[in-house]
C-alpha cells in the first residue's frame, strides 16, 4: 500500500482536520486567547492526529502488503488465511474474517463435490466389473462354437476395448493406487496383446510383423498392455481392407528404449498430428470413421506420463501413422530394488 494512495483513500479526514484546525484558530482569536497557547495547542492537535493518521497507515500497510506478498507467493490461494496474522484492527478483522469463512465455504463444497465424483468414479468401476463377467462368458461361447463367427467376436472385442477405455480413464487420476513398477519382457506383453486381437486381426485380414527384439523395461504391466492395445486397435480402425499390415519393433537409442508400432493405414493429416492427443479430438480422420472419440490416445498419453514414458507420433497422410513409447533404461525405475 503506498502513501500516496492511502492520503487519496482518506481524503475527507485530511480535509476535516485542516478544517477543524481553522476554526479551533478562528475560536481563539475570537475569544483573544493567549496566541503562544494558542499555537502550542494547535501543534498539540496537529501533532496526535498526525501521529494517529501514521500509526493507522503503518498498521494497515504492514497486514495489506503482507497479504498480498503471501497471495503472490502461493500457488494454491485458497491457503491464504492459514498463513497470515490475524490483522488487529477492526477493518483488517472484517475482512479476514469474510476471506476465512468464504475459503470454509467453498472447501466444503468442493469436499462435496469430490465426495460426490469418488463416489460415482466407485460405482463406475462395479458396474464395469460386472459387465465384464457376463462379457467373457459370452466370449467364451463364441470361442466354444463349432463354426465360429467372427462378426460376433469382433463386436464383443470392441465391447470389451470399449469398456476397458472407460475404467482406464476413470482410473487415471490416481494411477499410483493401482500401480507396481517392475522390470518385464517387452516382448511378452506384447505377444499377450496380439493373442488378444488374434480374432480381429484375422477378421480384418491385416498381417503383423513383430521384429525379433530381447528387451526389458521398468513398468507396469497391465497399464502397457492397455496402452498397446489401443494403439493397435487404433492401427486395425485405420488399416486397408486388403493388404493391412502392422509393424512392431524395438531398438535402443541412448538412453532409451523405442518401441514402435507402425501401420500402413490411412496416416494423419499434418495439420492434425499436433492435436492428435488433445482430449475428445478426432480430426479429419473422425469424420472418415464416425464412430472415433478422441479418448483412445488421450488416455495413452495420459497413462504414459503416469509412469514416466513418452509417447510420440509420425505419420504421412495416406501412407502410415507410427506411434513409439520411449522408456528410460536409467536407474529412474529401479523403484524396486
Amino acid at each position: 500500500m503506498k502513501v500516496k494512495d492511502y492520503l487519496k483513500n482518506n481524503l475527507f479526514i485530511l480535509i476535516s482536520f485542516l478544517v477543524m484546525l481553522i476554526l479551533l484558530l478562528l475560536l481563539f482569536i475570537a475569544f483573544k486567547i493567549n496566541l503562544s497557547l494558542t499555537i502550542a495547542v494547535i501543534i498539540l492537535v496537529s501533532f496526535f492526529c498526525s501521529s494517529w493518521f501514521i500509526y493507522t497507515f503503518v498498521r494497515k500497510r504492514n497486514f495489506y502488503n503482507e497479504l498480498l506478498d503471501r497471495l503472490e507467493q502461493l500457488d494454491q490461494k485458497y491457503l491464504l488465511t492459514e498463513i497470515i496474522t490475524q490483522p488487529t484492527f477492526l477493518e483488517g478483522q472484517l475482512l479476514y474474517q469474510i476471506i476465512y469463512e468464504t475459503n470454509k465455504s467453498m472447501l466444503e463444497r468442493i469436499n462435496d463435490y469430490q465426495d460426490n465424483a469418488n463416489n460415482f468414479k466407485d460405482y463406475v468401476e462395479m458396474w464395469i466389473h460386472e459387465v465384464k463377467i457376463p462379457l467373457a462368458n459370452l466370449q467364451l461361447m463364441c470361442h466354444n462354437q463349432k463354426n465360429k463367427n467372427f462378426k460376433t467376436t469382433e463386436q464383443l472385442k470392441r465391447l470389451e476395448d470399449a469398456i476397458d477405455q472407460v475404467l482406464y480413464y476413470v482410473r487415471s487420476e490416481d494411477v499410483e493406487k493401482d500401480c507396481l513398477i517392475k522390470n518385464y519382457e517387452l516382448k511378452k506383453i506384447i505377444n499377450q496383446v496380439l493373442l488378444k486381437n488374434k480374432d480381429s486381426l484375422i477378421y480384418h485380414h491385416i498381417t503383423v510383423e513383430c521384429q525379433p527384439f530381447t528387451y526389458s523395461v521398468y513398468t507396469d504391466s497391465k497399464w502397457l498392455a492397455f496402452i498397446i492395445n489401443q494403439i493397435i486397435s487404433n492401427s486395425m480402425k485405420y488399416c486397408p481392407t486388403q493388404n493391412g499390415k502392422i509393424t512392431i519393433q524395438a531398438k535402443q537409442v541412448a538412453d532409451e528404449i523405442l518401441l514402435s508400432i507402425r501401420d500402413n493405414g490411412i496416416g494423419i493429416p499434418a495439420s492434425d498430428l499436433s492435436r492428435v492427443f488433445d482430449k475428445s479430438f478426432t480430426g479429419v480422420n473422425g469424420r472418415i470413421l464416425p464412430t472415433a472419440t478422441g479418448m483412445g490416445l488421450y488416455i495413452c498419453q495420459n497413462l504414459c506420463k503416469k509412469l514416466g514414458h513418452r509417447l510420440t507420433i509420425q505419420s504421412n497422410e495416406g501412407e502410415f501413422t507410427e506411434l513409439t513409447i520411449h522408456f528410460a533404461i536409467n536407474n529412474f525405475y529401479d523403484v524396486v530394488n
